[in-house]
């Protein structure tokens, strides 16, 4: 950190930049969201991040036709409307500082915590809205904050969290929590302890169907060993720590998203894996197979979409 030990901070014309001696943040009111972590020189973010409702269908949804009754987040999961963005500045709230007046603070501004949230609207019938407020202190660790308006008349949800979706394919990842692929309603095998697993497996159903979530997960660290830079050739490995604030959260690291999983019959029809698809889950729906599978899932592990979701966790450099 340079000598004001504070975060330099840039009003720019579509953008707000936080900066500080090893990190580089980049919040944009164009795209609604964060839209560059560059931690040590290395880039985090292919898009930005944004809540995600939708998990590909399991042979259990599709035989007791959950994603009749609620497909429509499907739709939510791939199309979000911002509709509001709000910023504050060591606790002062500032509106969004647009060209010209943007310039009174050329590059001379520092502050010792940054707060900025983005609303998106769903495209549900009816419409609810999530919020999601980053702040970030001058250490460079990003505290995300999700909240989920239910909604009376919306179905229920298979997921909810953030999707985040990075630039170049994970070599693997370590964590704590449980062992093992697990779901809501099925975690008693699980066993507590701290997990390397090499590479993003996917678990090889005969089609391919969601999987590799782990449950009560207190932090999970991905690692990469190369970018999208072709000035860069260190291929030397690099991380990035999601941790547990309040409560622990759930995760998956697969190279596919939901529609990719989706979209593939079978596993030779899934596309080379380019990226790294994390998602950082405040709930999951269960498998449910009580009686074989085509039993809906029991009531204590369905995620009502009339009720509000909020949780959080941290993004540490």
């Amino acid at each position: 950190m340079d000598c004001t030990n504070k975060l330099r901070i840039v009003f720019g014309d579509a953008t707000f930049g936080v900066h500080g001696e090893e990190f580089h943040y980049i919040f944009s009111y164009g795209s609604g969201g964060l839209e560059s972590l560059v931690v040590k020189g290395k880039e985090w973010l292919y898009r930005s991040p944004r809540p995600t409702f939708w998990r590909a269908l399991t042979d259990n949804d599709r035989g007791c036709r959950f994603h009749l009754r609620s497909g429509m987040w499907h739709s939510s999961d791939m199309f979000q409307n911002c509709t509001g963005i709000r910023l504050w500045v060591d606790g002062q709230e500032y509106e969004k500082p647009w060209a010209p007046n943007n310039n009174q603070w050329m590059d001379k501004s520092f502050a010792e915590k940054i707060c900025i949230s983005y609303t998106y609207e769903t495209i549900t019938v009816p419409a609810t809205t999530v919020e999601v407020t980053y702040t970030v202190t001058v250490e460079g660790t990003i505290h995300v904050n999700v909240h989920y308006h239910g909604k009376e008349g919306l179905p229920e949800l298979p997921v909810f969290g953030m999707r985040f979706i990075l630039p170049t394919k994970a070599t693997g990842f370590t964590y704590e929590g449980l062992s093992g692929e697990t779901y809501p309603d099925r975690m008693a095998g699980g066993v507590p302890g701290v997990y390397k697993v090499d590479g993003m497996p996917v678990t090889p159903y005969m089609v391919p169907q969601d999987c590799g979530v782990h449950m009560a997960t207190k932090w999970v660290e991905i690692t990469r060993n190369y970018v999208k830079s072709n000035a860069d050739h260190s291929n030397e490995e690099f991380s990035l720590r999601f941790t547990m604030d309040k409560e622990p959260f759930a995760f998956a690291c697969l190279p596919y998203t939901a529609q990719e999983l989706e979209n593939a019959t079978h596993h030779e029809e899934l596309p080379l894996p380019r990226r790294c698809v994390l998602s950082i889950l405040g709930a999951v729906r269960g498998v449910g197979g009580i009686n074989s599978w085509g039993a809906d899932v029991e009531a204590p592990y369905r995620i009502s979409g009339e009720k509000d979701i909020c949780y959080s966790f941290k993004i540490e450099i």
